[in-house]
């Protein structure tokens, strides 16, 4: 990764909202962050926390409505994503922006063979003959580490494993030698052995091609063992952000601090009781005026619940959104 490089994808206050029938529900708040190249960003928080709303909104994956991206920047090779019309957008979209999504089963098209469906962004985007497109095909089968590779193009989904669906999603996403690669949890639906094989394939490719990579997960085992730099989200909100290592070692928010607990531990005799996080993520009807966080945070103050903390630096590339400091157990002087 270039040392002062710049970003290769910078999202500056995103904000996204849902019309549903009881009303507005704020899913994305004033999110931002950036993705340098050659990175690997995780992205980590609990099940709708906003992980994935918020990266299928910096690419206009969100059907709208009910979805409205309704503020920020996203900022992508000089320019702005989401002031980008529809069919520009959709030359980005598996092109320079690849995108593996969660569940292998339902992503494939089960009546089109696997060859079709890596052929087809070679050919629109590429402009590649249908030969061409075929061997390339065959190539990017290999690569993702499927044998007898040309054979099977003409296979159908049904006719892979789990894992080799997985390799094949993968596949499609690098087609076009995209710049970032974002994958939303691609290996919740495996199993652990052939979670480790993706990861492991996911390390080969990102030294083989230098590709920027986000990697949006809620398994902070996994993010220990690949990312760079690590943003935790909680309520549609980046509330910390750090170094992988700094982020374990040193952990700033209450909330990151109660999801490393929640890791289990097979150390010593008998492995300690499973800790758990109290209470449920708060579904937002309007835009947060206080800390998200605070009906579940054990060092709340009346602040908390007074204000939404911004994220103030604490180290060098770490930041964190909260008004308490976990090395005096009191508030921060801020």
């Amino acid at each position: 990764m270039p040392d002062g490089a710049a970003p290769v994808l910078d999202v500056k206050g995103l904000k996204t909202v849902f019309q549903t029938r009881s009303g507005k529900i704020h899913a994305v708040n004033d999110v931002s962050f950036d993705l340098r190249p050659g990175e690997l960003l995780g992205v980590v928080g609990e099940s709708g926390s906003g992980k994935s709303v918020t990266m299928m909104s910096l690419i206009g994956l969100l059907p709208s409505p009910p979805a409205d991206v309704c503020a920020g920047q996203v900022l992508f090779g000089g320019r702005d994503l989401l002031k980008t019309d529809a069919d520009a957008l959709r030359g980005i979209r598996g092109k320079r922006i690849g995108f593996v999504f969660q569940d292998p089963m339902t992503s494939l098209n089960p009546v089109f063979n696997v060859g079709f469906q890596i052929c087809e962004p070679l050919r629109k985007h590429m402009g590649l003959s249908k030969a061409a497109a075929r061997n390339r095909a065959v190539e990017l089968l290999e690569l993702v580490g499927i044998p007898d590779a040309r054979r099977r193009l003409d296979d159908y989904p049904h006719q892979f494993s789990g894992g080799m669906r997985q390799r094949v999603m993968i596949a499609i996403a690098l087609a076009c030698d995209p710049e970032v690669l974002i994958a939303d949890e691609p290996t919740t639906a495996l199993d652990v052995t052939i979670q480790a094989q993706i990861l492991e394939l996911v390390k080969d490719l990102r030294e083989k091609l230098g590709m920027a990579i986000i990697w949006i997960t809620h398994d902070l085992g996994v993010i220990a063992g690949i990312a760079d730099r690590v943003i935790v989200m909680y309520a549609g909100q980046v509330v910390e952000q750090a170094p992988v290592q700094e982020l374990f070692s040193n952990p700033q928010h209450p909330y990151t601090r109660s999801l490393l607990k929640t890791i289990p531990s097979v150390s010593g005799d008998r492995a300690p009781r499973l800790q758990v996080i109290e209470g449920q993520p708060p579904i937002q009807m309007k835009a947060p005026d206080a800390c998200p966080f605070l009906p579940r945070c054990a060092h709340g103050f009346d602040r908390c619940a007074a204000e939404n903390p911004a994220r103030l630096a604490v180290g060098q590339g770490h930041d964190v959104a909260c008004f308490w400091d976990p090395a005096t157990g009191g508030p921060r002087h801020v």
